[in-house]
Formats: structure tokens, C-alpha cells, sequence
């Protein structure tokens, strides 16, 4: 009697496709994967640990690099953790600014994906054409920051300087739409990309909130869940929350590209307010004496990569005693464990490509 064999196989963690160095141990019946063991640790930093040694001015401008293609996202959340400890409320120009710099944060962080999702399947243009919007961003970015991608411009209490150049925001605005109107018509409706996408990867209700999924891929699978919602930085603001009912990797595309639509419109909303807006009013936190009271602060964010969250355990001390993050895409690639099972190994690219992953957020 003939037994079935089975093979072990690495991808990664040296691989163009893993978003990082990123090890996924398959097992492999034939072409079809039996399990998925994720192995991670390789690009650890310490980043968690090293905040117990710096005093919260010091570790500010390292956060960005959690995830380093979303920043502004873990500089709010740090600096949220200590206006909130020592009550300090933000003006209406600090929470616009903030705002519109997170909204195109955003919209960079998921042009980047695009690029490097459609890379992943072997589509080369897509690439380029979503990067030459991205540095349309990024280019602003540097002008407010001198930074293109580890920012530090947001302070405990409000930002480093008034916010300048909205003329390029304008440009911004303006040109994007039609230029995610040219990505659907080259990647939504090619043929080569609805069978790499459509009903690969399904990621039911179930195993997503089972597994700790939040964001864009907890809501192409029906679940409308965004934490904007009941944030205080967007009271005001319109936002609409896209939510999708297919739950495969195409929903997954579909729904970034969507969000990005939504994120202009939110953008909109707060250059209007900024162009009409007078002098920049803030109360800035003296960083040289700061200490958080004795206790535990908590403070969470809707990123691009699925909610994001800070803990912090003070002593009263200038440093945190203890500080942990909670990433989106740690939760990503845990669930590969599931999600890839059953499916084939010519598929598994495009599948872990499709929930965005990144390992710095992984290996923190």
C-alpha cells in the first residue's frame, strides 16, 4: 500500500516577496500546502526595550521606524500616551494638521503595497506608476520635516512648527484620483489578476476576529470595524468606512484602493480648514522635565496595517518602566499558519502579499 509524502520547503527568509525577512517553514503535499509554520525574529531591534533606558523625548524620534512606512501613525501614538496622561487637549489646527498628515500616511503606505503587490505577481508597471505618486508625498513630507520617511514632526502637545507648502497638498488631491482611476484600469478587471486574487486567501468573519485581524483586512471580510469612528483627533471630520463581503485577496486589493479614495476625501476636509485657519495655537509639553504620573496608560490608532496600540507602565519616573506596541502585521502573520492551508504553493505569494504585511512591525 502507497503511503502519501510529504516535503518541507523555506520560503524566505531571503526572498523578494516576503516584505522582510520573513521565514515561512511549508509543508507541502505535492504543490498544495498541508501547513505553514511563520518564523520570525530575524530583524528584531528592541525596540520595546530600549524605551525602559530613554526618557520619552529621546524615544520620540525612533518610533517612526516601527513601521517606517507609516510613522506619523506611532509618533501620534506615543505623544497620545503622554497628552492624555497629563490632559493636555490638543487645539482644532493641531488635531487638522495631524489629520491630513495621517490621512496621506496613509494613502503613501498603501500606494507603496499596490506597487509592491502587483510586484509580486509579477507585474512590473504598477510599480513604478504608484511610486511616482508616492513621491509626490513623500516630497512633501521632507518639506515639513526634513524628513522623507522618519518624520518626528509631531511633539508632545502638538507639532514642531506650523504647517506650510498646502499648495503641494492641492496637487496632491488633485491628481490622485485619476491616477487610481488609470491602477483599476490596468489591475482591476485584468484577467491574469482576478485568477491570482479571486477566491484565494478567504478570510472569513470567523477566523479574522478569532485570530486579532483589525483594519482593511478585517473589513473586506464584512466586519465594520474602524477605530476613526470614536478617535477624537477625527471628530468633525466625514469619514466612510469601506466595507467589503467577498474576503479574498481581491476584496483586499479592492478595499485599499477604495480607502485611498475615502483618505483624499478626509485629506480635503482638513486643507480647507487649514487654509482658513489663523496662527498655530499649542501648548507644548516641557520635554526636558517630563515624567508621566505613576500608573498604566493606554492608547490606540487606526494604521494602515490594522489597529495599532501603545501600553505604558510608569513609575513617575522619566522613562517608561515598561512599554509594549501592538502591531497589525504581527496578527498578519500568524494567521498565514491558517490561511494558506489548503491552498497551493504558486498562490502563497499573492496571498500573504494581500494582507499587507511588514516586518518591522513583526520584529519590534
Amino acid at each position: 500500500m502507497m503511503t502519501k509524502t510529504t516535503f518541507k520547503l523555506n520560503l524566505g527568509p531571503q526572498h523578494p516577496s516576503t516584505h522582510g525577512v520573513l521565514r515561512l517553514l511549508l509543508e507541502l503535499d505535492g504543490e498544495k500546502i498541508v501547513s505553514c509554520e511563520p518564523d520570525v525574529g530575524y530583524l528584531h531591534r528592541g525596540m520595546e526595550k530600549m524605551a525602559e533606558k530613554m526618557s520619552y523625548i529621546q524615544y520620540l524620534p525612533t518610533v517612526d521606524r516601527i513601521d517606517y512606512l507609516a510613522g506619523f501613525f506611532y509618533s501620534e501614538l506615543l505623544c497620545r500616551i503622554v497628552e492624555n496622561a497629563l490632559e493636555v487637549e490638543l487645539s482644532d489646527k493641531v488635531r487638522a494638521i495631524r489629520v491630513m498628515l495621517l490621512e496621506l500616511n496613509r494613502i503613501s503606505s498603501h500606494l507603496l503595497w499596490v506597487g509592491a503587490f502587483l510586484m509580486d505577481l509579477g507585474a512590473v508597471s504598477p510599480f513604478f506608476y504608484a511610486f511616482r505618486e508616492r513621491e509626490m508625498i513623500l516630497r512633501y513630507f521632507e518639506k515639513i520635516s526634513g524628513q522623507r520617511m522618519m518624520y518626528n514632526y509631531f511633539v508632545f502637545g502638538g507639532v514642531r512648527h506650523d504647517i506650510g507648502f498646502l499648495e503641494d497638498v492641492e496637487e496632491i488631491i488633485s491628481v490622485l484620483p485619476e491616477k487610481i482611476n488609470d491602477y483599476e484600469k490596468i489591475i482591476t478587471e485584468n484577467p491574469i489578476f482576478i485568477r491570482r486574487t479571486v477566491n484565494k486567501g478567504v478570510l472569513s468573519k470567523e477566523m479574522a476576529l478569532n485570530n486579532g485581524i483589525t483594519g482593511v483586512n478585517l473589513r473586506a471580510s464584512g466586519v465594520d470595524f474602524d477605530l476613526r469612528f470614536g478617535d477624537y483627533l477625527y471628530q468633525g471630520f466625514d469619514v466612510r468606512t469601506i466595507v467589503l463581503e467577498a474576503k479574498d485577496s481581491f476584496a483586499r486589493y479592492k478595499a485599499r484602493i477604495l480607502e485611498m479614495r475615502e483618505s483624499l476625501k478626509i485629506v480635503a476636509q482638513a486643507l480647507e480648514y487649514l487654509k482658513k485657519s489663523g496662527p498655530l495655537e499649542q501648548k507644548l509639553i516641557n520635554p526636558l522635565n517630563l515624567k508621566l504620573p505613576e500608573g498604566d496608560y493606554f492608547a490606540d490608532i487606526e494604521a494602515p496595517r490594522g489597529v495599532a496600540s501603545c501600553f505604558v507602565r510608569s513609575y513617575g519616573e522619566k522613562n517608561p518602566y515598561r512599554l509594549k506596541w501592538r502591531t497589525g502585521s504581527y496578527y498578519s502573520v500568524n494567521l498565514l499558519r491558517k490561511l494558506l492551508v489548503g491552498e497551493y504553493l504558486n498562490d502563497a505569494i499573492a496571498i500573504a502579499g494581500s494582507l499587507d504585511i511588514i516586518l518591522p512591525e513583526v520584529d519590534k
